[in-house]
C-alpha cells in the first residue's frame, strides 16, 4: 500500500451505498467456487445490511461519544505507512526458489531505493529469527503468500492413482478381513467367501453408480457432509460429518498398520517393532503435510500404479496356475475350527469385507481438481475406479481360494499369495515395498480431505474457528495436527493390529454413504423437472438402501468387537458440534450490532468532551516536558503516547475497544490486519460508513498470519519513535464458561510475550462478556 492510496482512505468521503456494500459482501463470501479453494478472509465475516444500519448510526453518534478526532495521519506522532511485506526474491535461500522474507518493506527511500533486509518472517523485535523459528523453518520451508494458492487441474491418468490411491490400496486388507472371518468356520465357511465378494462387488458397483450421480449434481465438490446437509438438514448432515471424521482418523490408523504388516511380512525381524514404525509413519506424514505436501503429478501416481502393476500381475499369474490344474483349489491348511456357518458369521464376514469400499468418494470430492469439463472427467475417472477396484477385489479373493492361502501366521495374505507365486526373490520385494508405498499414500489422502471437512464444519460454527486457519505453507495446520494425534492414539491403543482396527471401520464409512445417498435422493425427487431424474433418483436410492444395509450389519455384528466405540465417537462429535454451534450462536447474537446497541454504548460508555480539549484537541500534542527515550519517566508530563486499536471485524466488543481508546484523549490509531486485498477493501468500506472518525491503517497479511503481522508492525513503530509509549488496545471476548475460551483466540498473550523484549509497549485488553 503506497502513502498516497493509504492517505485517500481517511479524506471525508461521501456514504458508500448500502446496496453497493451488500454487493460486496455477497461476492466474497465463502470460497473459490471454481477452484473449491477457501478464501483466508473467510474468518472475518461480513456484516448484513441491518448491521450496516446500526454502524453507521453508531458512527453519527460517534463525536458525542469519543471526542478525539485526528482524521489524519498528520495528527498522529509517527508515520504509520511503514510499506509492505516484501514478496519472496527468485533464487536465494536453502529451499529451492523460496527464500528468506523481510517483515516489513520501508517506504522508498529519497534516492528512490529501498532499504534491504535478510530477517526471517518470524525475526523478533530484535531482527534475529529465534532457535526454534529458524528449526521451524528448517523442517517446513519458508512461508507461502496467499498469492500462491494457485489451482492445478489433473489429467485423468494423474487424478485416477492420485485420487483412487485409497479405495485402490483397500484390497491389500479387505480380503483378508473377509476371509480372517470365514476362516473361524473353516472349510465351510471358506465356500462362502465367493459368494460374498461377488455380493460385495455388486455393492460397490452400485455405490459407485451414486456417486457418479452426485458428481454430475455437485460439480463443485459434493462430500457427504455437505450432501445431506443441503438436502437432509444439520443433524443428518453433522452425523455425517462425525462418520467422515472417524473414517478418515481410521484410514491413517489402518493404511498404517497394514502397510507396517507388508514391511514386517518381508522383513520379520521388524515385527516387534510395529507400534514405533507406525508412530514415525504418522509423524513423517504430519510433518510432510505441514510442509505442505500437495498431490502432484507422477510423484504421487507412482506408488498407485506401481501397486496397480504388482496386484495384476499376482493375480494373473495366481490364476493362471490355477487353470492349468482345472480351478481345483489348493487344499488350505486351516486351524480348528472354532464356529459354525451361520447367518451371523455371514453378515460379520460381509461387514469386514465392505471395509475394501473405503474411499469411494474422494473423487466425488473433488471434482475441481479435474480439468475441464470437470464433472465429465470426474465421473469418467470414478468409472475406471470402481471398474479397477472390483476386478482387483474380486482377484485378490478368488486368487487366495484357489491357492489355498488364509489369513494367520506372520505374514499378510497378500504377502503370502505373493512369495507362493513369486518365490522370495525381486518379485515379492516389489510387491511388499508397493503395497506398503501405496498405504502410505493412501493415508496421506485422509490428510486432504479430513482438515477440509473440519474447515467447513468450523466455517458452519461446528468446530472451533482455528480449524479455519492457513498456515505458512497454505495447509490446515491444526486440522492436520488433530488427525495426526487421534490417528496414532487409535494405532497405540489398538498395538497397531489391522485386524483389531478394522470392526471399527465399516461404520463411519457407510454411515457416511447411506446419508450421502438419501441425501441425493431427496435432491432428485425435488427437482422434479430435472432431465433422467428418474434414473438418478433409482442408483442413489439403490445405494443408499444397499449402504444402509451394510451399515446396519456392520453395527449390529462388530458391535462388541469394536463398533460401539465408533458409534459413541460420532455420538459424542454430534453433540460437541452441537454444543460448539450453541455457544458461537451465543457470542455472535452478543456482538451483533443491532439497533438496541447504540442505546447500550451510550451506556456504557459515558464519555465526555473534556478529555479531549484537555488533550489538546484534534489529536494534537503538547510539549509538556522533555521526553524520555528509555524507561525513565518520572513526571506524567514526560510520558509521549500512542494509542494503537487492533480490530479485526467491526462488531460490539471492537467498537467498544475503539470507544476506550478514544476515551483517553491520545493520539489514537485503529490497526487492521488483512489475510487479503479483497477483506481490506471490504473493511475500509465499512470504516467509511462507520463515519472514518479515526486514522485507520490496513496492513496485507501475505501468509494469513494475525499476530506475526502485528507484531512486526508495533515493532517497527517502537524503532520509528523509541521515546513513545505505545498501548496496543484489543478487544477480548470472555465467555461465561471456562471451558468455552478454547473455542476463542488467546491473541493478547501471544502478543505480550512477543513484545516483551521491547520497552514502552503496553497491551490492554478490553473485555467484553457474553452469557
Amino acid at each position: 500500500m503506497t502513502r498516497t492510496a493509504t492517505r485517500a482512505a481517511f479524506r471525508p468521503l461521501s456514504p458508500v451505498p448500502l446496496a453497493t456494500l451488500c454487493r460486496v459482501n455477497a461476492s466474497r463470501q465463502g470460497g473459490d467456487e471454481e477452484s473449491g479453494l477457501p478464501r483466508p478472509s473467510e474468518l472475518l465475516p461480513p456484516l448484513d445490511p441491518e448491521q450496516l444500519d446500526v454502524l453507521a448510526e453508531l458512527g453519527r453518534r460517534w463525536p458525542r461519544l469519543a471526542p478525539y478526532r485526528a482524521r489524519t495521519y498528520e495528527a498522529l506522532p509517527v508515520d504509520p505507512d511503514l510499506g509492505e511485506f516484501r514478496r519472496a526474491e527468485v533464487g536465494r535461500g536453502p529451499f529451492g526458489r523460496l527464500a528468506p522474507i523481510g517483515p516489513l518493506a520501508p517506504p522508498p527511500s529519497g534516492d528512490g531505493e529501498e532499504t534491504s533486509t535478510d530477517e526471517s518472517p518470524e525475526a523478533g523485535p530484535g531482527g534475529a529469527a529465534a532457535p526454534h523459528h529458524r528449526v521451524r523453518r528448517l523442517l517446513l520451508g519458508a512461508p507461502l503468500r496467499s498469492t500462491t494458492l494457485a489451482h492445478e487441474s489433473m489429467r485423468k491418468l494423474v487424478a485416477l492413482p492420485v485420487l483412487a490411491a485409497d479405495a485402490l490400496s483397500s484390497v491389500a486388507y479387505g480380503p483378508e478381513a473377509l476371509l480372517t472371518v470365514l476362516v473361524l468356520a473353516g472349510t465351510a465357511g471358506l465356500d462362502w467367501a465367493l459368494p460374498i465378494a461377488a455380493t460385495i462387488a455388486f455393492l460397490m458397483l452400485a455405490v459407485g453408480l451414486s456417486y457418479r450421480q452426485t458428481i454430475r449434481a455437485y460439480p463443485h465438490g459434493g462430500g457427504s457432509y455437505i450432501v445431506a446437509s443441503d438436502n437432509l438438514g444439520r443433524m443428518p448432515g453433522l452425523l455425517a460429518a462425525g462418520g467422515l471424521l472417524i473414517d478418515y482418523v481410521l484410514t491413517v490408523a489402518v493404511s498404517i498398520s497394514a502397510g507396517v504388516a507388508a514391511v514386517t511380512s518381508a522383513l520379520p525381524a521388524l515385527r516387534p517393532a510395529i507400534v514405533p514404525l507406525g508412530l514415525a509413519a504418522v509423524a513423517l506424514l504430519l510433518l510432510g503435510n505441514l510442509r505442505g505436501v500437495r498431490q502432484a503429478g507422477m510423484i504421487f501416481a507412482a506408488p498407485t500404479y506401481a501397486f496397480l502393476i504388482a496386484v495384476v500381475a499376482l493375480v494373473v499369474s495366481t490364476l493362471t496356475d490355477a487353470a492349468h490344474r482345472d480351478f481345483v483349489p489348493v487344499p488350505p491348511t486351516l486351524p480348528h475350527a472354532t464356529e459354525g456357518v451361520g447367518v451371523l458369521l455371514v453378515m460379520r464376514a460381509f461387514a469386514s469385507g465392505s471395509t475394501a469400499m473405503t474411499g469411494i468418494e474422494a473423487i466425488s470430492n473433488a471434482v475441481p481438481a479435474f480439468r475441464p469439463v470437470r464433472w465429465r472427467n470426474a465421473r469418467t475417472t470414478l468409472t475406471w475406479m470402481v471398474g479397477l477396484l472390483i476386478a482387483l477385489f474380486a482377484g485378490v479373493v478368488a486368487s487366495a481360494h484357489f491357492s489355498g492361502v488364509v489369513p494367520g501366521g506372520d505374514q499378510t495374505v497378500l504377502s503370502h499369495m505373493a512369495r507362493l507365486t513369486f518365490g522370495p526373490g525381486f518379485l515379492y520385494g516389489y510387491t511388499q515395498a508397493a503395497t506398503a508405498a501405496v498405504l502410505l499414500l493412501a493415508a496421506n489422502t485422509a490428510y486432504n480431505d479430513c482438515p477440509r471437512v473440519l474447515h467447513l464444519l468450523a466455517r458452519d460454527d461446528h468446530a472451533p474457528h482455528i480449524f479455519q486457519r492457513q498456515g505458512d505453507r497454505l495447509a490446515f495446520n491444526n486440522g492436520i495436527t488433530a488427525l495426526s494425534a487421534t490417528a496414532a492414539l487409535v494405532f497405540l491403543a489398538f498395538g497397531g493390529e489391522t485386524s483389531a482396527l478394522i470392526p471399527l471401520y465399516a461404520v463411519g464409512v457407510f454411515l457416511a454413504f447411506t446419508l450421502s445417498q438419501a441425501g441425493m435422493v431427496a435432491h432428485w425427487h425435488r427437482r422434479r423437472t430435472e432431465p433422467h431424474r428418474r434414473k438418478n433418483l433409482l442408483f442413489n436410492a439403490t445405494g443408499c438402501v444397499l449402504s444402509g444395509l451394510v451399515l446396519v450389519t456392520a453395527a449390529l455384528t462388530k458391535f462388541l468387537e469394536g463398533a460401539w466405540v465408533a458409534l459413541l465417537a460420532i455420538a459424542v462429535f454430534v453433540v460437541l458440534a452441537s454444543r460448539v454451534r450453541g455457544h458461537y450462536a451465543t457470542v455472535r447474537a452478543a456482538l451483533r450490532l443491532r439497533p438496541g446497541a447504540v442505546t447500550h454504548v451510550d451506556a456504557r460508555l459515558p464519555v465526555t468532551g473534556a478529555a479531549g480539549e484537555e488533550a489538546g484537541g484534534a489529536g494534537a500534542v503538547r510539549d509538556e516536558g522533555p521526553a524520555c527515550r528509555g524507561e525513565e519517566e518520572e513526571t506524567p508530563q514526560q510520558v509521549r503516547h500512542l494509542t494503537v486499536v487492533a480490530l479485526a471485524v467491526l462488531d460490539l466488543s471492537g467498537l467498544r475497544a475503539l470507544a476506550y481508546a478514544a476515551s483517553l484523549g491520545q493520539p489514537l490509531l485503529a490497526l487492521h490486519i488483512s489475510p487479503g486485498e479483497d477483506e481490506a477493501d471490504r473493511f475500509r468500506a465499512y470504516w467509511d460508513r462507520w463515519g472514518d472518525h479515526v486514522p485507520l491503517h490496513v496492513v496485507l497479511s501475505p501468509y494469513r498470519a494475525l499476530i506475526a503481522p502485528l507484531v512486526h508492525y508495533i515493532a517497527t513503530l517502537h524503532a520509528q519513535r523509541p521515546d513513545l509509549t505505545i498501548t496496543v488496545v484489543l478487544p477480548e471476548i470472555v465467555p461465561r464458561h471456562p471451558h468455552h475460551r478454547l473455542l476463542h483466540s488467546h491473541d493478547a498473550a501471544r502478543l505480550r510475550r512477543a513484545l516483551r523484549p521491547l520497552p514502552k509497549i503496553v497491551i490492554t485488553e478490553v473485555p467484553f462478556h457474553v452469557p
